[in-house]
């Protein structure tokens, strides 16, 4: 007799046998009871997962001979002794029919189903067609099908079952009952995994059972298939390297081993950790998804904690990943988790598979050294707030991650009590951080990141720049470094900033004289006859101009050229960038000549503008029509 390998060795023959789908198994006993049994069900879900099982189950209880002595009605759970139960197990059932629609999927072969359903069953209460892989069945195909599950004969029920639902036309779901079977849980298949081994008298571990519930990924079939290739390589002991190199995962620790040099920043070591592993035959996509996997337990693992129920796996994997956990924060492992996704998806069409890989490994050990935006826009906001405080002692310095107010003392060059500001980046940050506990026992800051026992990159947030090694300096002495550059740095760029927001008197004047010269010499008269009678200001990096003309007037003389010119000498001056406002509407009082009757060039800018507005019939026309002097062409200064 030929060997029956374990999934269908141990292939469910009740409802009460089928781990993981409660909600469908209940749903159908009941309707079995009550007598409300549908002609048509389709089933759907991830592979392996029991759906073409309990559609056996279900043609079986529903022509089980069991109950032909009482009232001959489909029972809730089939005897599994009776000719229909026995028959249908070993598949040569006359009237339980199990097509696959992967070959059969023709609309041929459709109208011939069709055709046969007319007649009634040859010996059992009811003709069953149970269609695996229902979703390659063409569109024509099913328009055939359609008419005979909208009105079917009573003796006939269709089972569907597919991985795909949503590939199945709406007129033929509308017309079924539709379960959702779900992947069956990690405990579930761990449990299941024992329960087998010992009915086989095989020896396995706990760590190894788990890995082949991991393998299986929510499949119960696949765990089973892994399980028989392991008892052929090891016998009767299963053991978890055994386990692991039959599914051609890498070993745990060397995923370990791979973030503890990222945490380090130690690009050769990752590169040599890739190389060890392409050398023995791994793959490099399988990796990235042993990445991605570990990664988001570790982060897990940080939120949750080690011994959350999220985290499906061993002990010794839980171990692993939060020691891995303690070197990086959410944010961090996060970023990396996002980019060893990426990779992943990248590696599945892309060439030089190995390059890629490592391209990925070397962004999250480069990841290490970003700031994250929310950290950038606390650093200006704290700057702006130290900025009102320049011209008496300072009131505030950035927080560092990690530390507490508790452990920081005022130094003696400076007042017992300073308000602190702590920005909402770096408060949020050292709440989820914390001291940690290192192997002696010792509180670590949160900002340093090291793992216990070692040393690592000291990060300092609030935008200051890298400190010095933390091998050569002890962990007082860097505290009250960090504090120092940091103090240095923020009033120095406090001081910078204050420049910038305070511009000398003087400066307004010879940026209107570099704007003003700027206009003439691009011939924009208009414009220039406009702007040099308002009102000039500097607020910040924004110049702005009061002009007592309307905001059709400014919209019609200021054009693109014009306000490049503007722009571009304001901003040559200052030597910042700077942006132009201009205020229509304004009073502005009139003046002969703003700057001493000088013209940028040298000649009288204001005298044919004076003139015109004393002009009396100029001044009639603005009081009778409200008109206004745009272009004042003066031509006694060409003669």
């Amino acid at each position: 007799m030929s060997y029956t390998v374990l999934a269908r060795k141990y292939r469910p023959q009740k409802f009460s046998e089928v781990i993981g789908q409660e909600h469908v198994t209940r749903t159908l006993q009941n309707a079995l009871e009550q007598g409300r049994t549908a002609h048509g069900y389709i089933f759907s879900g991830h592979r392996g997962i029991g759906k073409t099982t309990v559609a056996r189950i279900l043609a079986a209880a529903l022509n089980c001979r069991s109950s032909l002595k009482t009232d001959d009605k489909p029972v809730a759970e089939p005897c599994g002794v009776c000719e229909s139960c026995t028959e249908i197990r070993a598949g040569n059932s006359v009237d339980v029919i199990e097509i696959d629609a992967a070959t059969n999927r023709g609309i041929d072969e459709i109208r011939e189903l069709r055709e046969a359903a007319r007649y009634r069953p040859a010996r059992d209460r009811f003709k069953i067609y149970i269609l695996d892989e229902a979703h390659q069945i063409t569109d024509a195909a099913f328009n055939a099908l359609l008419k005979t599950l909208e009105e079917p004969p009573d003796h006939i029920v269709f089972m569907l079952a597919t991985t795909q639902p949503e590939d199945i036309p709406q007129t033929i779901r509308s017309r079924c009952q539709h379960f959702s079977f779900r992947a069956v849980k990690f405990d579930d298949i761990v449990g299941q995994l024992r329960d087998l081994v010992g009915r086989e008298g095989i020896r396995a571990d706990d760590d190894a059972l788990a890995l082949l519930a991991e393998a299986g990924d929510g499949s119960m079939r696949d765990a089973l298939s892994i399980l028989d290739q392991a008892i052929a390589c090891c016998g009767g002991t299963v053991t978890a390297d055994s386990v692991r190199n039959l599914v051609g995962a890498a070993p745990a620790h060397v995923l370990e081993e791979v973030m503890q040099a990222v945490a380090r920043g130690t690009s050769e070591e990752i590169l040599r950790q890739v190389d060890h592993l392409i050398s023995e035959g791994h793959s490099p996509t399988h990796f990235a998804r042993q990445m991605v996997r570990f990664l988001r337990n570790a982060t897990v693992a940080q939120i949750a904690g080690k011994n959350s129920s999220l985290l499906q796996m061993s002990s010794e994997e839980r171990e692993r990943v939060a020691r891995v956990a303690e070197l990086f924060s959410e944010e961090d492992l996060t970023r990396h988790l996002q980019i060893m996704l990426r990779t992943h998806s990248e590696l599945g069409y892309k060439q030089e598979q190995r390059f890629h890989l490592e391209l990925g490994l070397l962004k999250m050990a480069h990841a290490q050294r970003l700031l994250p935006i929310e950290q950038l826009l606390s650093d200006a906001a704290a700057s702006a707030n130290l900025s009102s405080g320049v011209g008496g002692a300072r009131t505030a310095r950035p927080a560092i991650v990690g530390s507490t107010s508790s452990s920081a003392e005022p130094r003696k060059s400076e007042p017992a009590a300073r308000p602190t500001f702590v920005s909402p980046f770096a408060a949020d940050s050292a709440r989820k951080s914390g001291p940690r506990q290192d192997s002696s026992g010792d509180a670590l800051p949160g900002a340093s990141r090291v793992a216990a026992g070692g040393s690592g990159p000291a990060r300092v947030v609030m935008g200051a720049n890298a400190l010095a090694d933390p091998e050569e300096m002890p962990s007082e002495a860097l505290s009250a470094r960090a504090i120092q550059q940091i103090d240095s740095v923020s009033l120095s760029s406090t001081i910078n900033d204050a420049k910038e927001i305070q511009e000398p008197a003087d400066s307004v004047e010879r940026l209107r004289q570099a704007v003003l010269q700027a206009l003439a010499e691009g011939n924009q008269r208009i414009l220039l006859s406009m702007l040099e009678a308002g009102e000039w200001s500097v607020n910040g990096n924004e110049l702005v101009i009061k002009v007592a003309e309307s905001q059709t007037v400014v919209d019609l003389s200021l054009g693109a050229d014009g306000r490049r010119l503007a722009i571009a000498s304001a901003s040559g001056v200052l030597g910042k960038a700077i942006k132009l406002k201009i205020v229509p509407g304004a009073n502005v009082a009139a003046s002969e000549n703003r700057n001493g009757g000088a013209k940028p060039n040298g000649t009288q800018v204001a005298s044919g503008r004076s003139r015109a507005e004393n002009d009396a019939v100029v001044q009639r026309l603005q009081e009778k029509f409200g008109a206004q002097i745009r272009t004042v062409i003066d031509y006694k200064e060409k003669r």
